[in-house]
Order: C-alpha cells, then structure tokens, then sequence
C-alpha cells in the first residue's frame, strides 16, 4: 500500500463527504478508493471512518489522524518543492473559483498568458458570487471582491478597484439625476444581496474622509453582479459597482455616472485559501500571476 496516496484518499474523502465524490475528483474507480480505505484502516488497526447510505462521516481516531494527514500532506509538498525545479515548473490541477464578472471579463481572457507561463497546470474554473467551502468542495483558491471575514482562510488582497455609483439613461430620463445624497430619498436601487449574510448591502459614500452608509429602497433585489448591471442597465435604479466592469456602458451612454463627489471607497480584491494549502506552488504563482494581471489593469490600485 502506498501510504501518501492512501492519505491523499482519505483526505479527500473527509473533505467531499463521500466515497464517490472522491474517486471521481481523484480520476479513479471507487472500488479502488474503498479497497484502499480498507488496507489504511487495517494497517492502521482502527476505523476511521463512519458509513451510512447518506454520508460518510470521521471517526475520533479518524478526525485525529484527518489533521495529521493534512499537515504531513503540505509539508510534503513544500519539502519537494525546495528540492525540485516544481515552484519555476508546477505542475498538476489547480481548482479555483472566481467573483462572476471579474473572471469574465478580465481573468479569462489573460489566461493564454497564464498557460504560456506555466503549460503543466491544468486549471479547473468555477465563476460566481456565492460563498465557496473550499475544503468540502475541493476547492484551491478563490478570488472575491470586499473586505475578508472569513479568519480560517488565508487571504491576499491583490488589488482594490476603483467603484462608482451610476444609473441607466432611461432611469435618470424618468427620476431626474441626484445631485445630493440627501436626493436618494427619491430614488430607487438595485439591491444587492450578500452571500454571507443574506441581507441586501449598504450604499456606501465617502464623506469628508469618513464612510457613510445608506439602505435605499428598490424594487428589484439580485445575488450575482452580472444580475446586478443587468437590472441597472434594465432601468430598476442605481447600483454601486467597479467601474473597471461597467467602461463599455459608459462609453456607450447606457449607464452614466452619479455623486461623483461621493465615489465609494474602491473594493477589495482578495486571493483566498485554506492555511494547509498556502504552500502550494501551484497556488502561489497563480496567486503572483493574478497580483501581476490587476496592477496592470486601469481603475485599479495596485496593493
């Protein structure tokens, strides 16, 4: 029995739940990972594992030797990688997850870039807003826009964007422009629904240095930012969003800026990974890569 393959599968299974999500993640028959399941319980002389028609859950000795494994996992990776040429040349696939449109219009499409740079990894890409559990889900990284409050994950801010608030032309034809916060009584928004809280989020205005915050009223309330301009551009109100997403529209007249004066504090933008997998090298040059793609973008502050 290969013993780090062995973990690797076991890993693997505690992290999807379920026997068959990691055979299929792993790119290997079941039979193989529960005939290797049963060699490591056996070697190890105690079960590790909980099986039920539904899930698939840890024992006491199997949480216990699930953490072990993860450490030995990543040293492991970290030793090769100061021993090989693996951190100039990684290889291998990289599972990331990306905020919907900043992976639309500005990750995917510099990808030739990444793949010429690094042709051995093979990348696997999921796009939207939703929260990510990246150990269940077996996911390496993600990259997010806000402020980070998830403390169990490392994070690195790569960039904050430059954000606006703005309507479409035919909303300002029928409500008027608001020259003043205090006008946004009369006005209408898109709101936006957070996928951590479940509520829809604050208008936020720098004022003289400080933040002010306002919940506007709206008829229309969305969970993803492609939605989220959509919605604007459809006449529902005034939305608040990078404007480095919104320059086609506003070059073209379907969207224009309002309250200037009072542009939102630029949004973060942020590379998220569990602490176990921060000495990957395939996560630390996309994560390079990804710092290098924003510095060089317009609307953006490099961090």
């Amino acid at each position: 029995m290969d013993r780090i393959h062995a973990m690797q599968i076991f890993t693997r299974i505690v992290e999807l739940g379920s026997f068959t999500a990691a055979a299929d993640s792993m790119q290997l028959p079941r039979a193989t990972v529960t005939h290797t399941i049963k060699q490591l319980e056996n070697f190890l002389g105690t079960r590790l594992l909980q099986r039920t028609t539904r899930q698939v859950s840890t024992t006491l000795d199997g949480e216990a030797y699930y953490h072990r494994c993860v450490r030995l996992l990543a040293d492991l990776e970290e030793t090769e990688s100061a021993f090989s040429h693996s951190t100039a040349s990684p290889k291998g696939k990289l599972r990331v997850s990306l905020q919907g449109s900043v992976g639309r219009t500005v990750v995917i499409p510099a990808l030739p870039d990444f793949h010429a740079r690094y042709p051995d990894i093979e990348l696997e890409i999921g796009l939207g807003d939703r929260l990510v559990d990246l150990v269940r889900e077996g996911v390496d990284c993600v990259l997010r826009g806000g402020e980070l409050r998830d403390s169990t994950m490392v994070g690195r801010r790569v960039a904050s964007m430059l954000q606006i608030t703005c309507a479409s032309a035919a909303y300002l034809d029928k409500y008027g422009e608001p020259k003043t916060l205090e006008d946004l009584e009369h006005h209408l928004a898109v709101n936006y629904v957070s996928s951590q809280t479940g509520r829809p989020m604050d208008f936020e205005f720098e004022v003289d240095g400080s933040t002010r915050r306002m919940a506007l009223k709206g008829i229309v309330s969305v969970n993803d930012a492609d939605a989220y301009t959509a919605s604007c551009e459809a006449g529902f109100g005034l939305i608040q969003a990078p404007r480095r997403g919104l320059t086609s529209q506003l070059e073209a007249g379907t969207l224009k800026e309002v309250l200037p004066r009072w542009r939102p504090a630029p949004m973060p933008l942020s590379v998220l990974y569990p602490h176990h997998r921060q000495l990957s090298p395939r996560v630390r040059v996309f994560v390079e890569w990804l710092a290098q793609l924003m510095a060089a973008l317009p609307d953006t502050v490099p961090q």
